[in-house]
C-alpha cells in the first residue's frame, strides 16, 4: 500500500504510461497488482460497502462515503484505499485511521472521469486487504473547470471549517465533516480566460488530531474534488481541541483548531 502522497503520484505515472486499453476492458485487475502488489485482496462485502450515486449529478463533486458493519469486521481497519478505476489517477486518497477513531467509516467527494467502478481497499491491523465497490455513471470530473477563477480561489486558500462538531458530546460517538477551501487544481483543467491549461495544485496530505491524539490521516490527489472534504467519527473523551493541518502539492501549509464541546 503506498506509504506517502509520492507513491500516489508513482502509481498515477504507472497507469498512464500503460497500453492503451479498449474502452470496455475492466483496469481494476492491473490497478490492483500495482497499488498492492502481489497481496490478496479478499472479497469485503460482507462488512463494508461503497455508496455513490449511481449517475452522479455533478462528475466534478461527486459523494463517496465507505461504510463498515462493525458487527461483521474481521479486525480493526487501519487505512482505506480509495480508487476511481478510470480516472487518470486512479487512487483519489488514502485514510489512515488512528485510535481515536470510533467507526472506521469514511466519506468524501471525488472527481470522475468517465463511467467506472470506484474501490475501496481496507486494509486490517494485520496487514490483510478487503474490497467492496460500486458503479457509477459520469463523466468529465477531471477536466471540469473549477467554480473560481484563480485569483478568486487565492483568496481564500487553505480556508477551513468544520460540520456538525457543534453537537459533539464528551464520551459519545461524533461524525464530523472537515472542509477545506482549495481548487485542487487536475492539471488537465482550462482557464476559461487566459485558455491555457490550469498547473496542477492540490492537497498532498491531512493530518486530524484531537488534543494531540492523531485521529487520521490523508494522503490526497488530483482525484479529490475541489475543495476537499473529509467525514469521520471520533469520541471526545474530555474538553479539548480538535486541530487539522493540511499540505498541498506547492508546499503551502494550511492549519485549523476548534474547541470539543464548541464554546458556544
Amino acid at each position: 500500500m503506498p506509504k506517502h502522497a509520492a507513491a500516489l503520484a508513482l502509481i498515477a505515472l504507472i497507469i498512464l504510461s500503460a497500453p492503451a486499453r479498449a474502452a470496455d476492458e475492466d483496469p481494476w485487475p492491473d490497478l490492483k497488482i500495482a497499488i498492492f502488489g502481489d497481496k490478496a485482496v479478499a472479497d469485503g462485502s460482507g462488512f463494508m460497502r461503497v455508496e455513490a450515486p449511481q449517475r452522479a449529478y455533478d462528475a466534478a463533486v461527486v459523494p463517496v462515503t465507505i461504510r463498515f458493519d462493525g458487527g461483521h469486521m474481521p479486525g480493526r481497519i487501519r487505512a482505506v484505499t480509495l480508487v476511481v478505476d478510470k480516472n487518470p489517477a486512479p487512487v483519489a486518497a488514502v485514510f489512515r485511521l488512528g485510535d481515536g477513531i470510533a467507526d472506521p467509516t469514511i466519506g468524501t467527494r471525488v472527481r470522475v472521469n468517465e463511467y467506472t467502478n470506484i474501490h475501496a481497499v481496507a486494509e486490517t491491523e494485520d496487514g490483510s486487504l478487503f474490497m467492496a465497490a460500486v458503479f457509477v455513471k459520469a463523466a468529465g470530473g477531471c477536466s471540469a473547470p473549477a467554480s473560481k477563477t484563480p485569483d478568486q480561489a487565492e483568496a481564500h486558500l487553505g480556508e477551513m471549517r468544520t460540520k456538525n462538531l457543534d453537537a459533539a458530546q464528551i464520551g459519545a460517538p461524533s461524525r464530523v465533516e472537515l472542509l477545506i477551501r482549495h481548487p485542487n487544481y487536475s492539471g488537465i483543467q482550462m482557464d476559461q480566460i487566459k485558455r491555457t491549461y490550469v498547473p496542477a495544485r492540490f492537497i498532498e496530505t491531512i493530518e486530524v488530531s484531537y488534543d494531540g491524539t492523531r485521529l487520521l490521516q490523508v494522503e490526497g490527489n488530483i482525484s479529490l474534488s475541489e475543495n476537499p472534504v473529509v467525514e469521520f467519527s471520533f469520541t471526545p473523551t474530555e474538553t479539548g481541541r480538535l486541530s487539522a493541518t493540511a499540505k498541498d502539492s506547492d508546499g503551502a501549509v494550511f492549519t485549523g483548531a476548534w474547541p470539543v464541546p464548541a464554546t458556544m
